[in-house]
Formats: C-alpha cells, sequence, structure tokens
C-alpha cells in the first residue's frame, strides 16, 4: 500500500498514487481517504480586496471637488452627493455604472495602451484586475468570483485557485491590450474566464463521478 501524503493546501491526508477516493452516495464533493472538509479563505479575501480598492478608487475620485468644474462644463452632478459626499459617482452622463471616472482608474493602475507598450508600464496587466469601473460592475464580477471561486477552491484549494486566477486575469490583460487601444481596460473578467473554464474541465473530467452522485442521491424505488 502506498504511503499516505500530507496535502498542506487542504490539511489532510492522500494516497500516494494522487486518484481520490469514490466519494460517499450524496456527497457533493470527493474527499480524500483522512482530509478534513475545506474551507475556503482566498475567494473571499479577493472579493474584499476587491471591494476595499473600489472604496479607494471612490476616495481618491472625489467628485464633489470636481462638481463646481463639472457643472461650468455642462455636465451633471455627482449622483448620491447628499448621502456618500466623498465617496458619490460620477455623473451617470460620464460613467453609467455608477463608479470613479476614467482618470482616476488610470491614475490607480488601469490598463492604458499607449502607457503599457510605449511607457513601458507592464505592472498595469496586474493592477488593471483589481479595479473596477463601477458598482454594477464590481457586483457583477464579485458574485460571479463567489459562485465559482468558492466550489474549486473547496475542491482543490488555494494555490491552484490563486494560480488561475492570476494566470487568467494577466492573460486577459493582455488579449484587451491588444485589441482595446483607444479606451481604458478594468476588471477581472479574465481571471473568471479562467476559473469558469477550470470548472468545466473539472465537470467534463470528472463526469463519470458527477453521474454516479446523481444515482445515489435519486436511488431507484422497488
Amino acid at each position: 500500500m502506498a504511503a499516505a501524503r500530507y496535502d498542506v493546501e487542504k490539511g489532510g491526508r492522500n494516497n500516494g498514487d494522487g486518484k481520490p477516493s469514490p466519494p460517499p452516495p450524496g456527497h457533493l464533493y470527493p474527499q480524500r481517504d483522512g482530509e478534513r472538509e475545506w474551507v475556503p479563505w482566498l475567494v473571499p479575501l479577493v472579493v474584499a480586496v476587491n471591494i476595499v480598492l473600489f472604496a479607494v478608487a471612490m476616495y481618491v475620485n472625489n467628485c464633489p471637488a470636481h462638481a463646481a468644474s463639472s457643472r461650468r462644463g455642462g455636465a451633471g452632478s455627482c449622483v448620491a452627493r447628499g448621502f456618500l459626499h466623498r465617496f458619490s459617482f460620477q455623473p451617470l452622463s460620464e460613467n453609467p455604472l455608477l463608479g470613479p471616472s476614467s482618470a482616476t482608474l488610470q491614475k490607480l493602475g488601469a490598463l492604458v495602451w499607449d502607457k503599457v507598450v510605449r511607457e513601458h508600464q507592464g505592472w498595469r496587466l496586474v493592477t488593471c484586475i483589481w479595479l473596477h469601473a463601477g458598482v454594477a460592475h464590481l457586483l457583477a464580477n464579485m458574485i460571479s468570483l463567489v459562485l465559482i471561486g468558492l466550489r474549486l477552491e473547496q475542491q482543490f484549494g488555494y494555490v491552484r485557485v490563486g494560480i488561475i486566477y492570476l494566470v487568467s486575469g494577466v492573460g486577459g490583460s493582455v488579449l484587451s491590450s491588444l485589441f482595446i487601444r483607444n479606451n481604458i481596460s478594468v476588471g477581472a473578467s479574465g481571471a473568471l474566464f479562467g476559473l469558469l473554464g477550470a470548472m468545466l474541465s473539472e465537470l467534463f473530467t470528472n463526469w463519470t463521478i458527477y453521474a454516479n452522485k446523481v444515482m445515489h442521491s435519486f436511488p431507484p424505488r422497488s
């Protein structure tokens, strides 16, 4: 019998052959022998970081400070200024997603083709995936991340999920820099598509396991 091996990511032991033990009837995630249930923490941390950075972006944006000049230019007033004050959103005519200005996003590290290619600011390929254009953009990405990422982290651990998230996010930034040259780009859409691809790959690879699980969950009646 192969010696048991400690799984650093998931805090348990698995067989030396790397093959998971068959899941018990009705169990959602296959667990290895001696493995404790994994409680995800990386995905909630990523969600919290994205929310905090959006709040920082709104603080730096400070729409009311530019309200007077905006009105002189014929633009609308800040959205929810009386309630949010410094954190109020840019006029809907400028940003319909309820967020900061493009200048603020660019200052904080948004992806700009000229600055990446001509000014060699390659770090923007990483920083842009932590920024969001508005509340609607942030909510859509974070809800998707929770629905996809928690399941993957619970099953595969934080190292694999973290690598997929970062590599896919940077890959998406590279593609955006190739096709988007006249506008800025922000968001974690590339990273989310990477996690979605990983989830679909796992689903197709372990299709028979999921099929057996359904049969166990709904046993035939005599």
